[in-house]
Formats: structure tokens, sequence, C-alpha cells
């Protein structure tokens, strides 16, 4: 059996292979996931560092190395594309051990496409050089929508989708409440429109004091020209801009423009602040949560969030305010000159004003994870009220910490499947879901089903407890990576049905002499819960956070397995057309979708492009066409 130690070395002896070169680097457990994703300017020397005796190292680093079989580097030509990469490498496989923004979703922006006659405003999670402005990321897309709300209340832009003629006869309910100037009936010319977006785009830059001045102007020019009711709907507007103007707080930055940011560390998350100065006000704020921060600095979370951060924010300032030393400074410093195409400095404050500001932000993010905290205290208590009432209207040996429901999909007996979700301390684990192909039943037999399913899910749990009991090392490390939901024995084993899905779970158990799992089936149409050796059913009160929890895990069961079925379906149709094709075998099938990706590639694809596939033929290609 292969030791640590044996792996340690075997890595150590293979790195001396490695070049000294810029790059990326990638450590890989037995199944070749990615463990985490890091650059270096000497890959072989960043590379050795981690081979070091475990003792050495820092927790994370030990935690890291025990999981790591293998690995994989990408050799670049600066630091600075390995920096590049390196983002990109984490956003896409999101590995265990990096640090990142929580969920690492793509983040919402504003877009305002320059490029079109009367532009509209978008929300988008997409970024392109395509001439379009964007603003943003935002935290969530409810920090665009209240700025969204916020424009259109100062700003008369249209919200509309329709094409502008200037011709029609009727404008819409906007321009009558003065939120729009009316392009589509022909009041207001592309022009007038086009210094409506301007104002819209000085505002998101932070630019107000130029916003009011522009509007100021427009208002006194439409009053020389005697257009007084102009002139009114732009004195409207001035007062609601400087309204807000007044509310933003001024922060005698000399009219500096720069962004702030701070973190506050949790053990396993971290809540990061960022503050938008602009013109010396702060005309907005948000923050972000990051993940896998245990046995982090907040140096390290910060350099984190900076390089992710802003890897797709559509703005840099000149200046990032920071309270605490970021690693990588330089290189950072120069890839975000190079975005900005202006010079980017990081800059930590020892004294001063700015010095407070930093402080003013990090105290903000500590409230910010307090809370986070507090909330998080009362869904755990909530979640365990949940379960020590389902422990007690049960009457279950045990607090029902791990629960597992299953659940069967299909449509007219066909494409049949089964989901297995799995809730801890009252919340899903996702890690622990697993999904079934229904193997030996014909047609639309539920009761069957769930019981080939249950039966294929606790023998491998008697299968794992037996190696366990030999003391087979071997087995039980090779289950613990493969296998780790069915090492677990469930406090509840929740069936999505009634009484007739409960007695094929309760024939299945008696067949394995499974007795210390606790069985029960939650019905559809009342919401009744049945248990084993009890006629009538359980009915808790509508307002019972028991039964909220039984049902969210139930919908989540149901929802894998759907999902499932549509995937299991999907290939199947797709599969079925082709075989409809004589002549077109498995392998020939297997290609064709290899090469066109789905069928509605082979069916978009000319008959020449067919007939160039491999294993294809001229004469196969007339024949797919005609059929497909």
């Amino acid at each position: 059996m292969t030791t640590a130690a044996d792996t340690r070395k075997t890595l150590a002896e293979r790195l001396r292979s490695v070049p000294t070169s810029f790059g990326v680097y990638m450590w890989r457990d037995t199944e070749g996931k990615i463990l985490y994703v890091g650059k270096a300017s000497s890959l072989r020397s960043r590379m050795r560092s981690y081979v070091a005796k475990p003792s050495t190292l820092a927790p994370k680093t030990r935690g890291l190395m025990a999981r790591t079989t293998d690995f994989e580097y990408i050799i670049t030509e600066s630091e600075q594309e390995a920096l590049l990469l390196e983002n990109s490498l984490i956003k896409r496989h999101q590995p265990r051990f990096n640090v990142r923004l929580r969920d690492d979703k793509t983040y919402p922006y504003i877009k305002i496409d320059l490029a079109e006659e009367f532009p509209q405003i978008y929300i988008t999670r997409k970024t392109a050089n395509d001439g379009a402005r964007y603003f943003g990321p935002f935290a969530s897309a409810g920090s665009v929508r209240k700025t969204l709300t916020l424009l259109k209340r100062l700003f008369p832009y249209r919200s509309c989708t329709k094409a502008i003629t200037g011709t029609d006869e009727q404008p819409c309910l906007d321009y009558h409440i003065k939120r729009c100037i009316g392009p589509c009936i022909g009041v207001a010319s592309k022009q007038d429109y086009a210094d409506v977006i301007d104002q819209v785009v000085m505002f998101l830059e932070g630019r107000t004091v130029d916003v009011v001045r522009n509007i100021n102007g427009q208002m006194l020019e439409a009053s020389d020209e005697l257009n007084f009711e102009r002139a009114a709907i732009l004195r409207d507007q001035l007062k609601a801009v400087e309204k807000v103007y007044e509310g933003q707080k001024v922060l005698s930055m000399s009219g500096e423009s720069l962004d702030v940011i701070a973190a506050s560390h949790g053990p396993d998350e971290a809540w990061v602040e960022i503050f938008f100065i602009r013109q010396g006000k702060l005309i907005g704020r948000d923050n972000f949560m990051m993940s896998n921060t245990r046995d982090t600095t907040s140096g390290q979370i910060i350099t984190d969030f900076v390089k992710q951060f802003y890897d797709s924010a559509a703005h840099v300032p000149r200046t990032i305010l920071l309270g605490e030393p970021i690693e990588d400074v330089e290189f950072i410093e120069s890839w975000l000159t190079e975005k900005r195409q202006g010079k980017v400095e990081f800059f930590i404050p020892l004294r001063g004003e700015k010095r407070k500001l930093v402080e003013m932000v990090r105290e903000n993010a500590a409230h910010g994870l307090e809370r986070m905290k507090a909330k998080w205290a009362a869904d755990s208590e909530m979640m365990n009220d949940a379960m020590s009432e389902l422990e007690e209207q049960l009457s279950l040996p045990r607090l029902p910490v791990r629960m597992e429901c299953y659940d069967i999909s299909h449509i007219q007996g066909t494409n049949t499947v089964a989901s297995m979700a799995v809730f801890e301390n009252g919340k899903p684990k996702p890690a622990h879901y697993r999904r079934f192909k229904i193997k030996t039943v014909e047609g639309n037999d539920d009761f069957a089903s769930m019981r080939e399913v249950l039966t294929r899910r606790f023998k491998r749990l008697k299968k794992v407890q037996e190696n366990t009991d030999e003391g087979d090392a071997e087995a039980s490390e090779k289950t613990e990576k493969n296998e780790e939901s069915f090492g677990e024995i469930p406090d509840l084993v929740l069936i999505d049905g009634g009484k007739g899905q409960l007695s094929s779970a309760i024939q299945v158990f008696l067949e394995l002499g499974i007795k210390d799992v606790p069985l029960a089936s939650l019905a559809k149409r009342e919401e009744e819960i049945f248990v084993p050796e009890d006629p009538d059913p359980i009915v808790l009160p509508r307002s019972s956070s028991a039964l909220f929890l039984v049902e969210r895990i139930r919908d989540e069961a149901h929802r894998f397995a759907v999902t499932f079925h549509r995937q299991r379906r999907q290939k199947s149709s797709i599969q079925s057309a082709l075989d409809l094709v004589p002549g077109i075998g498995p392998k020939r099938k297997r290609m064709l979708i290899r090469t066109f990706g789905s069928l509605k590639g082979v069916r978009d694809a000319t008959t020449d492009e067919i007939a160039a596939a491999p294993g294809m033929t001229r004469k196969l290609a007339v024949k797919l066409k005609e059929y497909v």
C-alpha cells in the first residue's frame, strides 16, 4: 500500500524535471480532480516548496498535499500571463483549496451599447470588447436593479425594446409620467436622447458634478428658447439629481477617484467590503463573500479577491487603498495598468484621512460578517428546532442530523431514473447527492423501481461496514474517496410517496437485515407522513418547521430526479433519431455526435460536411439527410 511519504517522494522526484519558467501549476487527487491552482515565476522552485516535510508546512498546505497524488503545469510567457490563466482556471474548476469568491458565479453588470441609435440599458453577465460601456461587477442582481431603479427615476431614457421610428401614434405610460422623453413619437431627436444617455454614463462614472452642470445648462438653454415645458422637466430632474448628490458622503479627498478594500476574516469564510470613491464622494459600495479561507491570512484573502474581482471589473481606478499588503503587488499593478491603459497603484495609508477611510471600510466588513454570522446562527437554531420536532413527531431513536430522500422520475415508464438527495443539519449537501438509472424494471412500476434503488444503495452501505469491520484499510480508503455518500448511515430515510412506496422500502430493509435506519414516506396530496407499523398518517401543522424541512428535502429530491430524467430523455431522443437511418450503427452514431455536437448539429450540416466526417460516405450522407 502506497503511503503518504511514498507519494511525497515520488512527487519530489518528478518535480526535478519541471522547468524554471513562468507558469501555472495544478495539484490533483487520485481521481484527477484539481485541488489547487497557483502561479509562479519559477514553477520548479514554487512546486518543490509543497513537498517539504509536512511538519514545516502551513496547516492548509499540509491538508492539500495529504490529498495530492499528481500535478500538471502550463508554461507561460510572463507572470502577468500566468496570473490571468490562474484566474481563468480557478473560475472554471473551482478548486477546493483555492480562496475564491463564494459560488464564483458570473456577476452582473450594467451595459449601455452606445452603437445603438437609441441605446438601451441592460443587465448582463458577460462583458466583451464590443464598444459598449459596462459598469460593475455588482454583488447581485438585486444590487443592479436598485441602481437601475435610481437611474430610471433620475434620467428619462427608454425602457421599451421596440424599434424607434419616431412615427408612433401614441407614446407609452413612461412618457406621460415624464420617465421617457418620447423618441418613439418624434418628440425627442436622436441628439436629445444621446444627451440623456451621456448623463447616465457620467452618473455611473461618479461624475455627478458634471451631470448637474450638464442638466443646468440644458435647462437654461430651454428657458432662453422659451421652451418652458422642457425647462420645467429639466428643473425637476435637476432637483432629483442634486438630492442624490447631496446624499452622497463627502470624503474631502481632493476630488480623487479610488476604490477602498478591506476584509473581515471568519473561520471558513471572509466578508470583503469595497467602497467606490469618485471625485471625492462615496458613490457606492458592495460586499462579497470569499470561501475556503481557513488557515488563510487576511493579506492572502485580499490578494485573491483583487485578482478575481478586477479580472472582470469594467472599471479600474488609478488608486486602490488597502488595509494590509498583498502578494505579487508589482505584477498585479502591472496587469491592472495594462487593463486600465493607465497607471494603477495600491496604497496602504498609515495615517490621515485615507487611513480613517480604510478603517471605516474595515469596520463595515466586520459588521457585515457579524450580521451574516447572526443569520447563520438563527438558521441553525431554526433547523435544530425542526429536527427536534421531527424526532419527537416520528418517534425517531435519534436526532435526524443526516436525512436521505428518494424519488422516481419517468414518463410513461420510459427512461426511468431515481435520485437521492441528502440534508445534513437541515441543509442540502449536494456533494452527497446521487442519481440512479433504473436497470431491472420495465415499464411504469414505481414500487419496483424504489426497491431497486434502495437495494443498490444499502447493499453498498453493508459492504462499507463489512470492509470496516474486517479492517480492510485499502477498501475503506477507496470507499471514502469514491463512494463517500454511500458510506454514511442516515438518521432518517424519507420516501417520496405514500404507503405503497413505504412498503417497498420496508421490504428492502427486511431482506438486507437493516434494523437501525428509520423510514418514513411523505404523500404529496395532503402532506401526510407514514411510518412503519402505524396505519394512520402523521399530519404536521402547516406552520410546522419540521414539515417545512421534509418538504424541502422532498422537493430537492424531485428536482434532482426530474433534471436527470430530462437529460436521459434528451440523449435518448438523439439516439433514436439516428437509429432510424439505415447503415448508421452505434459506431457511426457516436462519431456523428462527436463531430457535430448534437442532432441539431447533424441536421444543420451540409451533405458534403457529413460525407467528409470519419467513417461516412456520400451515399450514406445523402440517406442520413433524407431521414433527419
